[in-house]
C-alpha cells in the first residue's frame, strides 16, 4: 500500500484548487433565511470551468475525451470542492459515468460518455431509496416486459434531480438482481417532486409510475451497482474530509485573533485541546478515505471485500464532520452562527454529508455483517 499521490492524481488536485480559487461559499441566500431552496439550479458557470479544465472526464477513457484517472484522483478533487461548498454534481455525474463506462454496453457508453465529460450531459444517481434508511435497491421494483423494462417505484432525496438530464436508479427484479436504470429527465412514467436538503439545495423524490426503458438502457451486469455505491460513499467521505478542514482551519484563524483577557484564545488549554481532538479525527478520516479509495481504485484483495473499507471511511466521515463543525461552532461562540458568516453553512452542510448514503450507525451495521461473513484470522 502506498499513499503517495502519482503526478497526474497531484495534476488534478491542483487543477481543481484553481478552479474553485474564486468560489464563495455564500454565494446563494443562507439555508436559514430561505424557506425553500437557495437556488434553482447547480452553478452552471462553475460547472463549465470544470469541464474545460477537464476535471469532469477524470474517471474516464482517453476514446470518451477522458484522463483515465480513478478514485483517488476523483476524491482529491471532490475533497478541494467541499472547502468552498461548490454547488455542482460533481460525484455524481462523475461517479455514474464511471459507472456506465465499467459496466454498460457500447451503444450506452457512445451516447452518453463523452459528452457527460464535456459538461453537456448531467448525470445523478438516486441512492437513498424510499425513504433515505432503507437500501436504495429496494425501493424500486423491474420487469422485462419484451425489450423493455418496466419500472415501479420511488427513491427519495436524489441530489440533482432537476439539473440531471440522466438519473441512474438501480432497482431489484423478481430474481433478487440489482440493475441500474438510465432514466432520461421528462421520460414517461416519471414524475418529480421537490424536496429540500438541511444546506439549502433542491432535491427531488423520485417516482416512477410503469415507466418502460429500452433494454440498452438498462444496466445488468453483477456487481455493478455495488460499485457505484461504494464509489458514492468513498467520494461522500472526501467531500466531508475538505468540508472538515476548511472548518478547522477557520477555527484556528478565529481563535487566534480572538482575545479574552489580553491573550489569544487559541492559547486557553481547553481551546487547545477541543481543536486538537478534531486534527485528529481528520487525520483519521483522511487515513481511513485513502485505504477505501486504493481499493475500490486498485482491485487489490484483503482480509475483507472493498466495501468493509468503505464502511471504516464512511463511519469516521460521519462522525468526525459533526465533531468538528459541533467544536467550531462552539469556539467560535455566537459569531459562529451570524448568518453574515459563512460557518453556519459549513454545519448545514456537514450534517447533510453525515446522513448522506447512511449514517454512521448503518454502516457500522454492515461492517458488522461483513466481519461475521468474512471472520479475520
Amino acid at each position: 500500500m502506498d499513499f503517495t499521490f502519482t503526478e497526474e492524481q497531484q495534476a488534478a488536485a491542483e487543477a481543481a484548487k484553481g478552479v474553485f480559487a474564486g468560489v464563495a461559499p455564500d454565494a446563494v441566500p443562507s439555508p436559514a433565511l430561505t424557506p425553500g431552496a437557495v437556488a434553482d439550479a447547480c452553478d452552471r458557470a462553475l460547472w463549465a470551468k470544470l469541464a474545460d479544465a477537464d476535471l469532469l472526464s477524470l474517471l474516464l477513457d482517453a476514446r470518451y475525451g477522458g484522463a483515465g484517472l480513478d478514485a483517488i484522483a476523483l476524491c482529491l478533487v471532490l475533497r478541494e470542492s467541499a472547502r468552498v461548498l461548490a454547488r455542482v454534481p460533481l460525484l455524481e455525474s462523475s461517479a455514474a459515468a464511471a459507472a456506465v463506462q465499467a459496466f454498460g454496453g457500447e451503444e450506452t457508453k457512445s451516447a452518453l460518455l463523452a459528452r457527460a465529460g464535456r459538461g453537456e450531459l448531467v448525470l445523478t444517481v438516486a441512492a437513498h431509496g424510499r425513504t433515505g434508511h432503507d437500501p436504495a435497491e429496494l425501493a424500486v421494483t423491474a420487469r422485462q416486459d419484451g425489450e423493455t423494462w418496466v419500472l415501479d417505484g420511488a427513491q427519495t432525496a436524489v441530489p440533482w434531480a432537476y439539473d440531471a438530464d440522466v438519473t441512474v436508479v438501480p432497482a431489484h427484479t423478481r430474481t433478487g438482481r440489482t440493475v441500474l436504470a438510465l432514466v432520461p429527465r421528462g421520460h414517461e412514467g416519471v414524475v418529480l417532486a421537490e424536496q429540500f436538503s438541511t444546506s439549502g439545495e433542491r432535491l427531488g423524490e423520485l417516482r416512477l409510475e410503469s415507466a418502460r426503458l429500452a433494454d440498452r438502457d438498462v444496466i445488468d451486469a453483477d456487481g455493478a451497482w455495488e460499485w457505484l455505491r461504494d464509489l458514492l460513499a468513498t467520494g461522500t467521505c472526501a467531500l466531508a474530509l475538505g468540508l472538515g478542514e476548511r472548518v478547522l482551519r477557520m477555527t484556528g484563524e478565529y481563535t487566534s485573533q480572538r482575545e479574552q483577557f489580553g491573550f489569544p484564545i487559541a492559547t486557553f488549554q481547553a481551546v487547545a485541546v477541543q481543536a486538537a481532538d478534531r486534527y485528529i479525527d481528520l487525520r483519521a478520516m483522511e487515513a481511513t478515505l485513502w485505504q477505501a479509495a486504493w481499493r475500490i481504485a486498485s482491485g487489490a484483495p484483503g482480509a475483507l471485500p472493498a466495501a468493509g473499507d468503505v464502511a471504516v471511511a464512511k463511519i469516521w466521515a460521519a462522525e468526525g464532520v459533526r465533531r468538528v463543525v459541533q467544536t467550531a461552532q462552539h469556539l467560535h461562540g455566537g459569531f459562529g452562527a451570524d448568518v453574515d458568516y459563512p460557518l453556519h453553512r459549513y454545519h448545514a452542510w456537514a450534517k447533510h454529508l453525515e446522513l448522506s448514503l447512511g449514517p454512521a450507525a448503518a454502516h457500522e451495521e454492515a461492517l458488522g455483517d461483513l466481519l461475521a461473513a468474512h471472520p479475520l484470522a
